[in-house]
């Protein structure tokens, strides 16, 4: 008799490769309010230029159609909250990308466990439902497919999303990537998802240099710091470079201010420790960077998204702003 890997063990093993929580859910449909706020949003423009949003709304909002004969989807969070930061008068990247690019972290141990989840399942205690298939199968994403992955780490209790729309766990903040194990088996045991502990709380709002949290929940990425200094390859305004101050890559403020992040931990994953050469740049440093020294400085780093000219843009502006003297 064919038979399945308990929650359990997925989850301990999950544990064992480093990940910081792990979730169960069923494969289905996203819930009618989460369909809805997303068309919304995108109706609204706030994806503003990241056409992609748009492309495969019907996956994005089923994941049985990116993985065939999928049931269970298992949902895993990293964390990445730095021991040792930059330091603060110098100009600042974003958390996420002080070490190497989570992509390539991630994809590695969700790998690794979707390989143990398959090759334990003939030798668990856990009997596989008559409906489901004879053999175990699946696929791994981690911010590489269409899928709403904070709506999945949601639904398989990891936590809470937050009104900066930052997924936030209990007692651990917000400080995670997050990735996703969708397999063809029915789990023996599902999580239920939490309820937002947020209260009254508008901190995240109120920091929002540029306003882009208009309002709970709901994030114009059309003003938003990331979205600008990242994904964004125009021109920027000189009144989008005061708000910056000595953000250069990528903002953190809707983090730094929630009360939940108070928690967090350094993350104990060696390849998102920041490199010394990093730690040591000033701001003279930044401002002279040849394309080499960025290729070396953030080889294999998330750092790429933004490309040389995209950062030495952000360099620039920062640099005749007089809120980043």
């Amino acid at each position: 008799m064919n038979k399945l890997l308990s929650s359990e063990q997925i989850k301990a093993e999950a544990t064992r490769l480093g990940f910081s929580a792990c979730g169960l859910a069923p494969a289905e449909s996203v819930n009618e309010s989460a369909a809805t706020f997303f068309r919304q949003w995108l109706a609204n423009g706030c994806q503003a230029e990241m056409a992609y949003m748009q492309n495969y709304e019907d996956k994005r909002l089923d994941p049985r159609l990116l993985v065939e004969g999928a049931r269970t989807v298992i949902s895993v969070a990293l964390n990445y909250y730095p021991e040792t930061k930059l330091p603060i008068e110098e100009y600042q990247i974003a958390w996420y990308a002080y070490g190497k690019d989570y992509h390539d972290v991630m994809k590695k141990k969700l790998n690794a466990l979707l390989e143990f989840i398959i090759l334990s399942s003939t030798s668990s205690e856990t009997i596989v439902p008559a409906t489901s298939p004879l053999t175990v199968s699946g696929r791994i994403f981690c911010d590489t497919a269409p899928i709403l992955e904070r709506y999945w780490a949601w639904r398989a209790g990891l936590g809470w999303i937050g009104k900066n729309t930052q997924l936030i766990i209990p007692h651990a903040g917000s400080c995670f990537f997050l990735g996703e194990v969708i397999i063809n088996i029915v789990a023996d045991n599902y999580d239920i998802p939490q309820k937002s502990r947020c209260g009254s709380c508008t901190r995240c709002m109120d920091a929002c240099p540029t306003k882009a949290l208009e309002a709970p929940f709901r994030l114009n990425s059309e003003r938003c710091l990331s979205y600008l200094t990242i994904e964004y390859h125009g021109d920027l305004s000189p009144n989008i470079g005061q708000k910056m101050d000595k953000k250069i890559y990528g903002c953190d403020e809707c983090q730094h201010i929630c009360p939940w992040n108070r928690y967090s931990t350094p993350c104990k994953t060696e390849e998102f420790h920041p490199s010394p050469s990093l730690l040591q740049m000033k701001k003279s440093d930044w401002q002279s960077l040849t394309e080499e020294q960025y290729k070396t400085l953030f080889k294999g780093s998330a750092v790429k998204r933004a490309k040389y000219s995209g950062l030495m843009r952000n360099i620039r502006i920062v640099k005749e702003s007089p809120e980043s003297k």
